[in-house]
Order: structure tokens, then C-alpha cells, then sequence
């Protein structure tokens, strides 16, 4: 079994026995023998992302945001560009 798979079940059993079972970090901490720091990290990346928060190998979700900020500077460049469009319409209507 992928090992990224197992470690991603054993991430979700974790916080579905604080946020659902009402188990407390350091009982679940010991059971599982991991860092309680790690859990809370856990539990705040499910209540931001929610199913997605433990991708597999991370690298989907990682494409995807590298995928969004070159989109977003790409955005931000075309409208620079069209501003910059824009201002030379004005100049050479007033040059005629």
C-alpha cells in the first residue's frame, strides 16, 4: 500500500476522533503516539480545506496553487499591459 495513502487515513482517523468523536488532542496524541502539535496542525487543515486537506503526496494540491499565482501575475500583466493600452489611445487622439 502507498505509504502516503496510509499516512493520509491515519491523518483523517485522527481528526475525525477529535472533531467528531469528541476525543481530546492529548488522548489521541498518546493513543497515536503523535506529536499533539501535529494534531492540532491536522484539525486546522481539515477545518481550512476539508476533504482536500491531505492531497496524497502533497503535490496536487501544491500544482495547483503554483498554478494559481503564475495565473495571478500573468493577470496582473495584462492589465497592466491594457492600462498602458489605453493611455496611448488617449495620446494619439490628442496628437490628431
Amino acid at each position: 500500500m502507498d505509504r502516503y495513502l496510509v499516512i493520509g487515513r491515519l491523518q483523517n482517523s485522527a481528526v475525525k476522533l477529535i472533531l467528531e468523536e469528541g476525543y481530546s488532542v492529548k488522548e489521541v496524541s498518546q493513543e497515536l503516539d503523535v506529536h499533539a502539535n501535529s494534531l492540532y496542525r491536522w484539525v486546522q487543515e481539515v477545518e481550512e480545506y476539508g476533504e482536500n486537506a491531505f492531497p496524497g503526496n502533497g503535490t496536487a494540491l501544491a500544482d495547483a496553487q503554483h498554478k494559481i499565482k503564475l495565473l495571478e501575475k500573468e493577470n496582473r500583466y495584462l492589465q497592466e499591459e491594457l492600462e498602458l493600452l489605453k493611455k496611448f489611445r488617449v495620446f494619439l487622439k490628442r496628437s490628431k
